[in-house]
């Protein structure tokens, strides 16, 4: 395994600028995975890293140390770096020092919507966007659209939110959802408070594109009116709605209790 221990080595400089910078992401086409349950999920789905990453400190860690393992048993090459060179490459506090370089996985060719997925339209927060992919994968769904204006799928944040989540599904980008609907072979559904029409009254016991909006405008007007059905997730109390996390989790799971 090789070691480094100078801030000013060339591999050294350039992780911290991929760990650091999402534009030097996006040129590379390279993501940064921080920690152990990232590194594992993605072992376990998708293949060996560019790159496994370790402090000195962590590096005789039992899960560290089979995932270090692993990664050499299968090609993969494994670097050490001192404690004081690992730490600016984390946005985990208190976390396990472990982090992957991959090559950003890119599903370029957008299929039509027959099976089950999800529209994102300009979902903004990094941990919403985490939560409604983990709750997707959860729920057995494996395709997710997102607008231009949808906070980036392969940051830090959103990586961490989603557990796992990406290594599940198939994720594309920068889609025209107004395109995707137009040609849909399934019931496109937004939820929206401007209905009587519930979650619960509807027939999901087969394939629907579940249409989710932006956390303050909801989904887009011209969206809104192209969408086959518009339903609501009745709710008591004085609350106005529901976060669109939080959302997406109801529709999806009341969609798995009803395939059951």
């Amino acid at each position: 395994m090789k070691s480094l221990t100078s801030k000013d080595n060339p591999q050294y400089r350039e992780l911290k600028q991929l760990a650091s910078s999402s534009a030097a992401r996006r040129k590379s086409g390279q993501s940064v995975l921080d920690g152990i349950h990232l590194c594992q999920s993605y072992l376990e789905h998708i293949d060996v890293p560019l790159l496994c990453v370790v402090s000195e400190a962590s590096q005789h860690h039992p899960e560290v140390a089979a995932i270090m393992g692993e990664c050499e048993r299968r090609g993969g090459e494994c670097l050490l770096l001192t404690d004081s060179l690992f730490h600016p490459l984390s946005q985990v506090e208190n976390g396990i020092d472990i982090l992957f370089l991959i090559v950003t996985p890119v599903h370029e060719d957008c299929p039509e919507l027959t099976q089950t997925g999800v529209l994102l339209d300009r979902i903004q927060d990094p941990g919403n966007l985490g939560s409604i992919l983990r709750s997707a994968a959860a729920a057995g769904i494996r395709q997710v659209f997102c607008s231009p204006g949808t906070a980036a799928v392969w940051s830090p944040r959103v990586l961490r939110a989603g557990m796992g989540a990406h290594f599940l599904l198939e994720v594309f980008e920068d889609v025209s959802l107004e395109k995707l609907i137009e040609t849909a072979k399934i019931p496109v559904i937004a939820t929206t408070p401007y209905t009587k029409k519930t979650i619960y009254d509807f027939d999901l016991n087969r394939p629907v594109a579940w249409l989710l909006g932006h956390e303050g405008r909801g989904v887009d007007e011209r969206l809104m009116v192209m969408a086959s059905d518009k339903l609501v997730i009745p709710h008591m109390g004085a609350m106005e709605s529901l976060n669109v996390a939080a959302c997406a989790a109801v529709c999806f799971f009341e969609q798995v209790r009803q395939c059951r």
